[in-house]
């Protein structure tokens, strides 16, 4: 990349990559010495020395991870658009908070870690510092006090008090919130909630109380089924397991099985974080991708005894009404059930095709096990070649008492539902493959339409073969009422009820990994879980000698974690005095996925110094509180813009949302929800090269010749994606603020596209918004003597007409993220001025001063420096932003395309107030029309008011 090449001398006082880097250093160090994005606070350490302003706007990025790559023109697209938001805001005299922190803790530096022996802290913090000068330099208004890192201490002892908080809490369903765990026992106490046994609580031991309790936290322990890979070491979430059941990081098998990990009953909240997507200002595609998440289903749960066995299989099914078509019973290979039943011999005659060629159920069942355990959930959900066994049993229908064969099968979850379903072929696709794998009966309850056969029917019909004479019939009822009616027949005779279904699992909350906040729990003698007092806090991560957890042949899946954290024993074995003397403890191995940090962060932005709560309630209530007057009566409160990829559309904001709801329930937050408005970004692309293999090539080292592209003389393709170290076709910001400087490379990002768009990057059109700089740059100031070229003269009509135009569209593109079409705007702002000062003395004052500050936002460094040569000694940040003027967007005359036969011929300028018979006369009187008519009357006059004259001849 280079400058602008001309065989001519560059004036002294030209606008260039090296003026530029000096004005922006010039005014970053200034912006830094005087605080000038610092916003007040109501109350603590970082609150102004007056009341602060009612109007705040609190602007968010989501939090970026420090990478050691650094940065590539993609990463700041969403950082330039906030800071322009901002600046424009705060220009026009809004409290504007924008800060941006970093979440630290992550696998990358773990990893790193691992092969190097260096801390993951050193690493972290080296990309850091990295990061912040990379970002630094692109003059984002970001108030420097409040930047914060989610590994220090200081920031998780506050993730870890919220763990607690959670801990320390249920769901109490008829109140619909979270209340705290002493008053769920003290309501078993007094009686005034029954025990799930019915028995007193004075009854209970200690222990049997504690499982009481522990059964309903929202954040508890649970023999969960995970992702274990042995040839890690550790447990991976499904997003880590690609879809032939192996690990995405080292390719290794993946096993489910049950390990005792802490889980969060974000379920409980399943309903509320459903119907509160309708209250906020968020992009329809995510909601309904978080709908879609959670998956709320209404239907039934319906129990079916198991024969000769105290045993009944719970099911839960959408479509209760097609119960008469249940010819068998599939259990998730997980299901706890499976055991309790499962036959010690087949059953005379057994059809060879269930059982796997296995001398008994047990023997079938367990190897059927293993070999589910090594799939993903994906896989098992989209293998069109079913598989299963034969439990041995059979269990009974409860509408028509047939018996039923129970299967264990892998196209059932344990994690959806109650792990166990219905089979109906007749009505469901799965279910038919697997009848016509294993010769199982098909009994359609739901007419099919004519000449439909060969497959499950899965629309809509009256039910037939729907009835029994001992019990009830169904026979000719749409769904609706079929589902209904059995419903109510359900609940009447004990076999079942209506109810509701989520999708949606509890949140796995552990890792086995070193680089995370630890638990802040420690486990007594008998493995009973204690959570630390807040005087503990934070539990720091000690000092290990190994980062990496123990790895076992990946084949074996009956291995157990090894955390990094188990081989610091000074640390996990510890003597403490929790309040009855003191007593030995061992401390949790595992930590806190990375999620965790990211969860409550706009929270302490708020209010990041604080020592003695996570935020204090003044300012919380101040940055994110409801605002209903300004918001509506339902308004949630929360982050005003929060801008992010839509990667993070289901877990991160999930996750959020969920922690928020909690602190909301406890009284410890004024807002319901995180974040009021979300905006998605869209992606920079770029072309990218592969060789012959299919390997990425580096993009910048490829040459272009006769429409072929080389790369080392050897041909290669050209492809279009995303930007980034994977493609090698990154691109890094500080070598285009070499080249052009800062403010050129913001307006340029921000002039590609709407900002919710994918765009291409090509560096060579990044000269454009330099030439325009220049151009904007020559109308206020000489190049050649560095003097101002402004004028004390009033400005012409047309001028003023054109500025505040100008101003109209650009405070509006502004507020509403529309960059590309603001800085279109300017340009075209510019031009005038150019057209109408450009060989005169100088621009109009008004005019200079109006560019300048509706330039700011986009190009702050210029801005200020022009702002400064134009006379004022105050920085511009604060504004003003200038004001529109109505009278000059009141036009006084209108010009009308004239169309003959459909052609434009000519054109007419009439009043702006003229009628349309005034417009139809102008334009028959036109010179060219008057020609083309030849005296004759035309066919046929349209006037379109504002917009056209139609002439037919």
């Amino acid at each position: 990349m280079s400058d602008v090449t001309t065989t001519e001398a560059v004036p002294a006082y030209r606008y260039t990559a090296e003026l530029a880097g000096a004005i922006e250093r010039r005014w970053q160090q200034y912006w830094l010495e005087h605080g000038t994005f610092h916003a007040p606070n109501p109350v603590g350490p970082l609150a102004g020395d007056g009341p602060v302003p009612a109007d705040k706007l609190f602007v968010q990025d989501m939090f970026p991870y420090p990478s050691g790559a650094g940065l590539h023109v993609g990463h700041p697209l969403g950082f330039i658009g906030t800071d322009v938001f901002a600046r424009f805001h705060r220009m026009t005299g809004r409290n504007v908070l924008h800060t941006m922190g970093f979440d630290a803790f992550g696998l990358p530096a773990e990893q790193y870690a691992v092969q190097t022996g260096q801390h993951p802290r050193k690493t972290t913090e080296d990309n850091i510092v990295t990061y912040l000068r990379q970002i630094n330099r692109l003059g984002l208004g970001h108030d420097e006090r409040r930047r914060i890192s989610t590994i220090d201490p200081e920031y998780y002892r506050w993730t870890q008090w919220i763990f607690l908080q959670i801990y320390n809490s249920w769901y109490d369903e008829q109140a619909g919130k979270a209340r705290p765990i002493a008053e769920l026992e003290a309501a078993y106490e007094s009686g005034a909630r029954p025990t799930p046994d019915g028995r007193a609580w004075a009854e209970l031991t200690g222990p049997q109380r504690r499982e009481v309790v522990d059964g309903q936290r929202l954040a508890y322990l649970s023999d969960a089924p995970v992702n274990w890979v042995p040839g890690l070491g550790t447990v991976v979430s499904n997003e880590e397991v690609t879809s032939n059941g192996r690990s995405e990081r080292g390719n290794f098998p993946v096993y489910r099985r049950n390990l005792r990990q802490w889980m969060m009953r974000i379920t409980s909240y399943a309903d509320r974080l459903l119907d509160d997507l309708d209250r906020l200002d968020w992009p329809e595609k995510v909601k309904s991708m978080q709908r879609n998440w959670i998956g709320r289903s209404n239907g039934a749960r319906v129990t079916f005894a198991i024969a000769g066995a105290d045993e009944q299989v719970e099911v839960f099914t959408t479509r209760p009404d097609t119960l008469f078509g249940a010819t068998y019973l599939v259990l998730a290979p997980e299901h706890p059930l499976v055991d309790a039943i499962v036959g010690d011999r087949w059953p005379d005659g057994v059809d060879e095709r269930w059982t796997a060629g296995a001398a008994s159920p047990a023997e079938a069942i367990a190897a059927y096990r293993r070999a589910a355990s090594m799939k993903s959930e994906l896989d098992r959900q989209e293998n069109k070649d079913k598989t299963g066994v034969f439990t041995g049993v059979h269990a009974m229908n409860p509408v028509n008492g047939e018996s039923v064969p129970v299967f264990v099968a892998d196209y059932v979850l344990m994690g959806y539902g109650t792990g166990a379903i219905m089979a109906v072929p007749g009505q469901d696709q799965r279910d038919w493959d697997f009848a016509a794998k294993f010769g199982l009966p098909v009994v359609r309850t739901v007419r099919p339409t004519e000449g439909f056969d060969g497959e499950a029917f899965t629309g809509d019909g009256p039910a037939i073969n729907s009835s029994s004479p001992a019990s009830i019939s169904l026979d000719g009822m749409a769904v609706d009422e079929a589902k209904k009616t059995i419903i109510a027949w359900l609940e009447e005779h004990g076999h079942g009820r209506g109810t509701v279904q989520f999708k949606l699992r509890d949140w796995l909350f552990s890792r086995q990994r070193y680089w995370g906040e630890p638990f802040p729990i420690v486990y007594d003698e008998d493995g009973a879980p204690i959570a630390l007092p807040e005087s503990m806090l934070p539990v720091e991560l000690p000092e290990v000698d190994d980062y990496s957890p123990r790895t076992f042949d990946p084949e074996d899946a009956d291995t157990e974690p090894s955390p990094p954290l188990s081989r610091a024993q000074d640390w996990v074995e510890v003597e403490l005095d929790l309040g009855d003397g003191p007593k030995r403890y061992r401390r949790d191995t595992n930590t806190m996925p990375n999620w965790a940090g990211s969860c409550w962060y706009q929270l302490r932005y708020v209010d990041p110094t604080n020592s003695e709560r996570f935020s204090d309630p003044v300012n919380e209530q101040y940055w994110l509180g409801p605002r209903p007057e300004q918001h509506g009566a339902s308004d949630t409160g929360g982050v005003d813009l929060y801008v992010g990829g839509v990667e993070h559309a289901v877990l991160h904001l999930l996750y959020s949302r969920f922690w928020q709801k909690v602190l909301f329930d406890l009284g410890h937050v004024s807002s319901e929800e995180p974040y009021r408005k979300l905006f998605n970004q869209g992606y920079i692309q770029a072309y990218a090269y592969t060789d012959s293999r299919g390997v990425y090539v580096p993009a910048e080292e490829v040459q272009e010749r006769d429409g072929k592209f080389f790369w080392q003389d050897q041909e290669v393709n050209r492809e279009y994606g995303k930007i980034g170290k994977s493609l090698k076709n990154a691109v890094a910001p500080d070598a285009v603020c070499d080249a052009y400087g800062a403010d050129t490379f913001r307006l340029y990002e921000m002039s590609m596209g709407p900002m919710d768009v994918s765009r291409p990057w090509a560096t060579k059109d990044v000269v454009g918004a330099q030439r325009f700089l220049q151009r904007l740059w020559r109308n206020i100031v000489d190049e050649n003597t560095g003097e101002l070229r402004v004028s004390e003269d009033e400005p012409g009509e047309e001028s003023l007409r054109a500025l505040h135009r100008a101003i109209a569209g650009v405070r509006e593109d502004y507020a509403n993220l529309r960059y590309n079409t603001a800085g279109a705007k300017l340009i075209e702002l510019n031009n005038a001025v150019t057209k109408a000062y450009g060989s005169s003395a100088g621009t109009p004052r008004a005019i200079a001063e109006a560019m300048v500050q509706l330039l700011a936002p986009l190009c702050p460094h210029v801005a200020e420096e022009l702002w400064s040569r134009l006379g004022h000694g105050e920085s511009l940040a604060h504004g003003p932003f200038p004001a529109v003027d109505e009278r000059y967007l009141v036009e006084d005359s209108a010009e009308y395309p004239i169309q003959v036969n459909g052609k434009v011929r000519s054109r007419v300028v009439v009043s702006a107030s003229a009628s349309a018979d005034e417009v139809r006369a102008a334009a028959l009187a036109e010179e060219k029309v008057v020609e083309l008519l030849g005296g004759n009357e035309p066919r046929k006059v349209i006037v379109v008011p504002g917009r056209l004259v139609n002439i037919v001849l």
